[in-house]
């Protein structure tokens, strides 16, 4: 599954699509981010009543070890009734995140192959994600983590071969996600969904040279 993205380094503060387009100049630069990064996470303020974006660590803290990121995803089709997913879904903690690029890797015993999937169009992503704060005693402030939520993978993912993907949020449908129209929890399931007919492409991620940056 997906444990690493890519996304452009101007787009820490975007809270729209729009702003990612024309985000980018001459001198941003591309950022990698993977599990136990601080992702900019776009959520919905609901006293202030706009967007706005918190850095969250990617990965929930397990119980016997908050450092340790269990887990790191939510399968969508349960994320409205398992725990620890379901309380942060009914009570409106989701989030999105915009990236260039993710990573995938098959399901297969043996040493993993990362695979990159980059969209045709250039366009970003805007990948679901569901957050919680924890009061963690060796802290002085509590942790804000978030995990990914993923869908079955799509015709082009599925030849790695592996069965989940991010579950990436068409256009219209943030708002929804974020909580900004209140809608129901079965209209909120629905815009988690595989997305299928696009024009992206997938290719093995070649190891740098060691040695190389």
């Amino acid at each position: 599954m997906c444990g690493k993205f890519t996304a452009m380094a101007s787009w820490a503060e975007v809270v729209e699509f729009s702003q990612a387009l024309t985000a980018a100049g001459d001198n941003d630069r591309e950022v990698t981010l993977r599990v136990m990064s601080n992702l900019p996470v776009i959520v919905f303020d609901r006293e202030a009543g706009k967007r706005r974006v918190v850095p969250m660590r990617w990965g929930f803290p397990m119980k016997s070890n908050w450092r340790a990121p269990q887990p790191i995803h939510a399968r969508a089709a349960t994320i409205d009734e398992k725990h620890p997913f379901k309380f942060p879904f009914k009570d409106g903690r989701r989030g999105i995140v915009i990236v260039k690029t993710f990573n995938e890797a098959p399901d297969l015993p043996g040493k993993t192959e990362q695979h990159t999937i980059t969209p045709g169009d250039g366009k970003p992503l805007g990948i679901a994600f569901l957050w919680d704060r924890f009061e963690i005693a060796d802290l002085p402030a509590p942790l804000l983590a978030c995990v990914m939520a993923t869908v079955p993978a799509n015709e082009l993912i599925a030849t790695l071969p592996t069965d989940r993907m991010p579950a990436i949020l068409a256009d219209e449908d943030w708002a929804t996600w974020l909580g900004e129209n209140d809608a129901q929890p079965d209209v909120v399931m629905a815009t988690l969904k595989t997305v299928e007919g696009v024009k992206w492409t997938m290719a093995k991620e070649e190891k740098k040279p060691k040695g190389d940056s």
